[in-house]
């Protein structure tokens, strides 16, 4: 078998950093170029790159939460109300914090803990990748994620890339055996974004799925007396309950709490958000906006490449699955794509949506890194300038809703 086809074991906690630096240098490279391409851009159109960063869209109603608390509300002429709360509260924790602690305002503490979360997420994704396929592949998935088109997002004051931090390390943590710390990571991603569902189900599942092998009749069987490294270390019991314990209860609090400060109950937070336009439907009507796209010639082709994308993440995912991924890996990047594309509302968010995704670049990265380095550099190289040119014409136009 080849390094990419066995697991490799975990690197001691004094050389993870180092073997890590590649991956970490290549992802700040990548960041770089597409901050400087950003600023030449928005500077020939008269824009401010750092006003793109922190203070539009999402970022503005962050750093309302994080200066006035929640209740702020804006009504539309239509009668919706838009209010704060369906903002989940960790990166305007965060970015209060780290204002009293520097004399960054908190639009600046938002993009600063942007930029060390989104270093954290590339380490995190590469201990994932690194642990089931090594190293080498560890980097290319790494690489992948920073060239990613919408990859700018890592760069701005949005809470992706902290959340991406939170679910890669808890992923890493389920696959090493970690409980208690997987399941604190996952109740801080529960605090994050509501898509930190996806990281409880991986750990629950993962869990469930242990102590389903260690029943008697289970460790009978010669797959439990031949574990692979995708089965954690035989932790004690109680180490896992405590994990599955601790998982949810960041985004439940989170959701109980705006419930009963709406008077809407257990539910409130989806009142919240159907507000917004947001709900989960299927998919019903992001079908019926890709269908409306094939009303004239022009906005077909658009129609057309949404189509060739959502059947990319498909067959990705299938691969996944094809590849033998760790079950946890595949029950987080299910439930965060199915949760991207089958929400109602928001079309255009999609992309950036499932930017925390990263096992569905996995077998890119596999494939990568069994090209010869040139080779491998020379794709990267080519797609890095791409999408850093993609991300500035994309923030100085409609950029991320």
């Amino acid at each position: 078998m080849t390094d990419l086809e066995t697991p490799v074991a975990t690197p001691p906690r004094t050389g993870a950093l180092r073997r890590a630096a590649p991956a970490l240098l290549g992802y700040a490279a990548v960041r770089a170029l597409g901050l400087i391409i950003l600023a030449v851009w928005s500077a020939a159109n008269g824009k401010s790159a750092h006003t793109l960063l922190t203070a539009r869209w999402d970022s503005l109603w962050y750093t309302r939460v994080a200066e006035l608390g929640y209740g702020y509300e804006v009504r539309l002429p239509n009668g919706d109300v838009h209010s704060n709360l369906a903002f989940f509260p960790l990166l305007p924790w965060l970015e209060r914090l780290v204002s009293a602690l520097t004399p960054l305002s908190y639009a600046d503490a938002g993009l600063l803990v942007s930029t060390l979360a989104s270093l954290a997420a590339a380490w995190g994704i590469f201990a994932v990748a690194d642990h089931v396929y090594g190293r080498r592949a560890g980097v290319c998935a790494v690489l992948v994620w920073a060239v990613l088109p919408i990859g700018i997002v890592q760069s701005m004051a949005y809470s992706e890339s902290l959340f991406t931090a939170l679910a890669a390390w808890s992923l890493y943590a389920v696959l090493t055996g970690r409980w208690l710390t997987a399941g604190t990571l996952a109740a801080l991603a529960g605090l994050t974004r509501p898509v930190g569902a996806a990281v409880v189900a991986a750990l629950w599942v993962a869990a469930i799925t242990s102590f389903v092998r260690d029943t008697p009749t289970a460790r009978d069987t010669s797959y439990v007396a031949n574990r692979s490294a995708q089965d954690p270390d035989g932790a004690p019991a109680w180490r896992r309950a405590l994990g599955m314990l601790l998982a949810p209860l960041g985004a439940a609090g989170y959701v109980l709490w705006v419930g009963h400060r709406t008077g809407g109950g257990p539910l409130g937070y989806l009142d919240v958000q159907a507000q917004w336009g947001n709900g989960f439907d299927g998919g019903y009507a992001f079908a019926r906006f890709v269908g409306d796209k094939f009303t004239s010639f022009p906005s077909a082709l658009a129609g057309l490449g949404l189509i060739v994308g959502v059947a990319l993440v498909v067959w990705l995912y299938v691969t996944c699955v094809r590849q033998g991924q760790p079950l946890p890996l595949l029950v987080y990047a299910g439930i965060v794509t199915a949760l991207a594309l089958c929400a109602s509302g928001y079309f255009g968010s999609k992309p950036r949506l499932l930017l925390p995704a990263f096992p569905l670049l996995l077998p890119l990265a596999v494939a990568l890194s069994r090209l010869r380095t040139p080779r491998s550099a020379l794709v990267l190289g080519g797609v890095a300038v791409a999408s850093a040119a993609y991300g500035a014409f994309w923030l100085n136009g409609t950029g991320p809703p």
